[in-house]
């Protein structure tokens, strides 16, 4: 997996001139947010991908044009492949195309949910706006390869999704266990993965409380230390940044919340990096998450060795 480009900068003196000492304000001190900001190539370009993605999926268009061809309704296509023997992997294009050429409104996040959402209410309630078999006859009977690539950059589109997230979350394991392997332990998933729990190692936490990172005492893994989110947001906006943002500050009260009734505390750190950090929206919001409250650091890559310290996490 590539890594991030200047992770070796991490250190950079030219990117951290900013005290610690006054650190519930640090980030409203960094006048350009890009300067802080961790670049990747972990993407793919067009349209070098066309003929990977072609490869990848060209046996599922085929099927999705066989699947149409022995069909006499929209709704059997989709019946079809719902209840088809196929793998999930090939099971999620077909519905992706579906969803694509038959229905925009048929959501695939709620198609692939076969055993919780039935194929009879998906055409009850949103039959009606599926094209008609005839039409969809007549498009797929033979696809040239124009509309082959199209299709394949379509279904291709989200493939690294969460790849770069991960290469962050990996990075950040490594400097961390780097740096504080006789004191600390992590524990959370470097890749795709189930979060960890916080419940799971406080008892008396009342709250549902999903972490992509649990950090513990070395000598005792009931004394939780720090607990961490990590995103690395290519872009980002609107209602998806609300979104994000207002379940951070969630996260900051419930541990505050805790704080207040037991007496005990533990550290939260936001990692979050990528482009989308540096629009004016979020770039607030977080350096207003950095002032909630001195258990609270938000962070990128290159400042790790300026917010995360040892006297901060024990202090």
């Amino acid at each position: 997996m590539t890594k991030i480009k200047a992770i070796a900068k991490i250190a950079d003196a030219n990117l951290l001139t900013h005290s610690v000492e006054n650190s519930n304000s640090w980030l409203d001190d960094i006048s350009d947010p890009n300067s802080i900001i961790t670049p990747t190539e972990n993407y793919s370009y067009f349209p070098e991908t066309l003929e990977n993605n072609l490869i990848k999926y060209k046996d599922d268009i085929c099927l999705f044009s066989k699947i149409i061809s022995e069909s006499n309704h929209t709704n059997d296509v989709l019946f079809k492949i719902r209840g088809g023997d196929y793998p999930s992997d090939v099971r999620m294009s077909l519905l992706k195309l579906f969803r694509r050429c038959v229905s925009p409104v048929l959501d695939t996040e709620m198609t692939k949910k076969i055993k919780k959402v039935s194929t009879d209410s998906l055409v009850d309630n949103f039959g009606n706006t599926f094209k008609d078999i005839k039409i969809l006859k007549e498009q797929f009977v033979n696809v040239d390869v124009n509309v082959f690539y199209s299709l394949c950059a379509l279904l291709g589109e989200y493939d690294n999704r969460g790849a770069v997230g991960y290469e962050l979350t990996d990075i950040f394991f490594d400097w961390f266990e780097g740096r504080f392997f006789e004191l600390f332990d992590i524990k959370g998933p470097r890749g795709a993965g189930r979060d960890v729990e916080l419940k799971d190692y406080l008892s008396d936490f009342e709250y549902d409380y999903p972490c992509d990172f649990i950090i513990t005492d070395k000598k005792n893994s009931k004394n939780v230390i720090a607990v961490g989110f990590a995103r690395y947001d290519s872009t980002r906006g609107g209602s998806q940044a609300d979104d994000r943002t207002g379940g951070n500050s969630d996260k900051v009260w419930k541990a505050i919340d805790y704080n207040k009734k037991t007496g005990k505390s533990f550290k939260l750190i936001f990692l979050s990096d990528g482009p989308g950090l540096a629009h004016k929206d979020i770039w607030a919001e977080f350096c207003a998450l950095d002032k909630m409250w001195s258990n609270v650091r938000v962070s990128t890559l290159k400042t790790l060795d300026k917010r995360i310290n040892k006297e901060w996490l024990l202090s």
